[in-house]
This record gives structure tokens, C-alpha cells and sequence, in this order.
């Protein structure tokens, strides 16, 4: 279920990810974390700009999202690089599955936010990568939009 982005509060995002792909479907997924990684995560200093999603053995994982240690914590604290179970449906699971094998695409992970509850969740776009040419476009249709704003904008003054 998705909430309203001005009420969301992110503990990191991936801005570069709608850059370097079509996010054709958006999916959210809870993720096994332990104490020390919750409390990194609410101080907001995780990336996952190199992070991706594989399929291990019939489950997700989250690979190469960095979690930065807690510094409180004393000996019990995480690996930053260590790999996370993700929590979805296994219908849900299926379908993604389906879509990388057949289409050739990627899980790439969006957003990891905290929702009402105060739990960790995990947004992932199913994506297919965009050549060269295609971010040019983007970049073209950004700057058009931003510039039709912007002469509406003193036509109404």
C-alpha cells in the first residue's frame, strides 16, 4: 500500500535508479533485519545505490545494501555489506521471477522507508535498463516539463 510521499520518512533511496532504468512495476517487501540494523537505518545513513535483489533457494535477498554499523553497539553489532532476507508472498515472488527469467529484467531496490508501524519496509522496482539514448530522452522530456512550467508560471503574473 502506498502512502504519500510527503509523509514517508526515508532512511535511503536510490534517485539514480529511475535515471539508469524503466521502472515498469513497483513492489513492497518487508526485510530481516537485526536490532543494530534498524536503529543505523533511523539515523539514515544507509545507501543502496549498488544494491540489487537475487533469487537464493526458492527466497529474495537484498545484495550489497549498505547498512552502516550502529555506533552504540558494542560486540553484537552487523556486518554493513551483509546480505537480507526479503519478506514478500510467494505469488508475488512467482511473478517477479517469472518477469527476470522471461523478459530479462532486474529487481533494483527504490526506497527503504519505515511505514505507520515504524517497520523497516523495502520498495523494489522491476525494471528493464535503458540504453544511452533513452536516458537522453529523459533528460529532454525533464527539461521540457521543467521549462513549460516555468513560462506558465510568468504567463500567469
Amino acid at each position: 500500500m502506498a502512502r504519500d510521499p510527503e509523509t514517508q520518512r526515508f532512511a535511503a533511496q536510490n534517485r539514480k535508479a529511475r535515471h539508469d532504468y524503466f521502472i515498469e512495476d513497483t513492489l513492497e517487501a518487508g526485510m530481516m533485519l537485526l536490532g543494530t540494523e534498524v536503529k543505523s537505518l533511523r539515523s539514515g545513513r544507509a545507501s543502496i545505490g549498488e544494491a540489487f535483489a537475487v533469487e537464493k533457494e526458492g527466497e529474495l535477498w537484498l545484495v550489497n545494501a549498505f547498512i552502516p554499523e550502529y555506533d552504540s553497539a558494542s560486540r553484537f553489532n552487523h556486518p554493513p555489506r551483509r546480505a537480507r532476507k526479503l519478506l514478500v508472498r510467494k505469488r508475488e515472488m512467482n511473478r517477479l521471477l517469472g518477469s527476470i527469467t522471461r523478459d530479462g529484467m532486474t529487481l533494483v531496490p527504490l526506497a527503504i522507508y519505515f511505514n505507520d508501524r515504524g517497520i523497516a519496509k523495502l520498495q523494489l522496482g522491476l525494471a528493464k535498463g535503458k540504453r544511452k539514448v533513452d536516458k537522453r530522452e529523459s533528460i529532454k522530456q525533464r527539461d521540457w516539463q521543467r521549462e513549460k512550467a516555468r513560462e506558465l508560471r510568468n504567463r500567469n503574473r
